[in-house]
């Protein structure tokens, strides 16, 4: 059965957007080209999605931990850093269709901090909230019926898979099929829902936003619940993809040395082109940094320079 949900006018302005990003970034090359843009943003997507649910260790702590350096803090913190960069080490190699690679994943995220990790849970639990209790789960006796329907519907191919991604998250949130790990879990799942079609998302730390602001975040899961449905949850997260769609733009081209800009454009511009197509294209960049890098991409030969002051064209060597 379908989980419920509706498609509001604010869900497809945010697919289209998204979509549109999401062409910009494998357009520009904006991933392959910078190795350690990659590295940062897998470190801020660990970093975040475990801050979210308490660790209190910082991105340099965690940037340590990676590169195997000796970290003071607390052992449950640094485990959790360990089964997480485990985890995302390996992340392409597990199959988001695969209700036995959900419970791997899950093992190797809680080995250590909790019994019978990459197992269902079989109690039952509630969320509480202060002294309020914001959630009643399913009977454990119905997780593995619900989960293996909620694995049934990744199948369905008639779905976006930007809109399936959150409705697992929700739906999985819901069901809490595990007695911890559950938020972790619905975030890491999400991102692999994506990276089934788009591979950006294997190094887009959307988790960062979330963790800005978590109150939003469990608002929508809480608006969801009342409603019965997940269209405020998945309004919510395809905003925040959103925005980490634009923050990724922005701080990649930004980052990205003069040299590779010029790779990138050649690579779309065969033909002629002024200074003006440049910032076009990098519109973040000033008038003054795209004259610099097209004056030396022409003394190292990369590109030609035709005529004088305003009728100045370039053309690839």
């Amino acid at each position: 059965m379908k989980p419920p949900y509706e498609i509001t006018s604010l869900i497809l302005k945010y697919v289209s957007s998204i979509s549109e990003k999401i062409g910009e970034v494998n357009a520009k090359y904006l991933i392959k080209t910078n190795p350690q843009l990659r590295k940062q943003n897998q470190i801020k997507t660990i970093h975040s999605s475990l801050s979210i649910e308490g660790n209190t260790l910082s991105v340099e702590q965690v940037t340590a931990i990676l590169e195997n350096k000796r970290v003071v803090g607390p052992q449950k913190d640094i485990t959790e850093v360990l089964n997480a960069l485990e985890v995302y080490k390996d992340i392409k190699y597990l199959k988001c269709h695969s209700e036995k690679d959900f419970l791997k994943a899950h093992k190797i995220l809680m080995t250590n901090l909790i019994e019978n990790s990459g197992k269902y849970r079989r109690k039952g639990v509630g969320i509480v909230k202060g002294l309020k209790v914001e959630h009643i789960a399913p009977p454990y006796e119905n997780v593995p019926f619900l989960m293996k329907d909620l694995f049934k519907y990744l199948k369905d191919k008639s779905e976006i898979s930007l809109i399936k991604s959150c409705v697992f998250h929700y739906e999985m949130e819901f069901i809490h099929p595990f007695m911890d790990g559950n938020g972790r879990m619905g975030r890491l799942w999400q991102t692999l829902i994506l990276m089934e079609e788009y591979s950006v998302f294997e190094y887009l730390p959307f988790e960062t936003l979330i963790s800005k602001n978590q109150t939003e975040y469990y608002n929508s899961l809480s608006i969801s619940d009342k409603e019965g449905k997940s269209t405020k949850f998945i309004e919510y997260m395809l905003n925040i993809i959103d925005q980490s769609l634009s923050e990724l733009l922005e701080n990649s081209i930004k980052k990205l040395s003069d040299e590779n800009r010029i790779q990138i454009f050649i690579e779309i511009f065969e033909e002629e082109f002024t200074r003006k197509d440049y910032l076009i294209y990098f519109k973040d960049l000033s008038s003054a940094t795209a004259s610099r890098d097209l004056k030396k991409a022409v003394e190292n030969g990369i590109i030609s320079k035709q005529g004088d002051k305003k009728t100045t064209t370039y053309r690839k060597n």
